[in-house]
């Protein structure tokens, strides 16, 4: 599954909030602990940077030349 960075915001504001439980994007969702909670969101987190890495360019490549063609 794909997490969003939307999803995310979500799950914080629930942990900031002290619930175990809220809605979001129109979907019920209940964790069963806190520690439940922040092991979805090390995933999520995990899942996202994983996600920006992919679409970001990893680096240039530079062309060098001794000026000897």
């Amino acid at each position: 599954m794909a997490f969003t960075q939307s999803q995310l915001d979500a799950l914080d504001t629930a942990l900031a909030d002290g619930v175990m439980s809220y809605r979001h994007n129109g979907r019920q969702v209940t964790h069963h602990s806190k520690d439940d909670m922040l092991k979805v969101r090390a995933l999520m987190v995990a899942e996202i940077a994983a996600a920006n890495r992919r679409g970001r360019p990893m680096g240039s490549v530079a062309d060098f030349s001794q000026g000897l063609n």
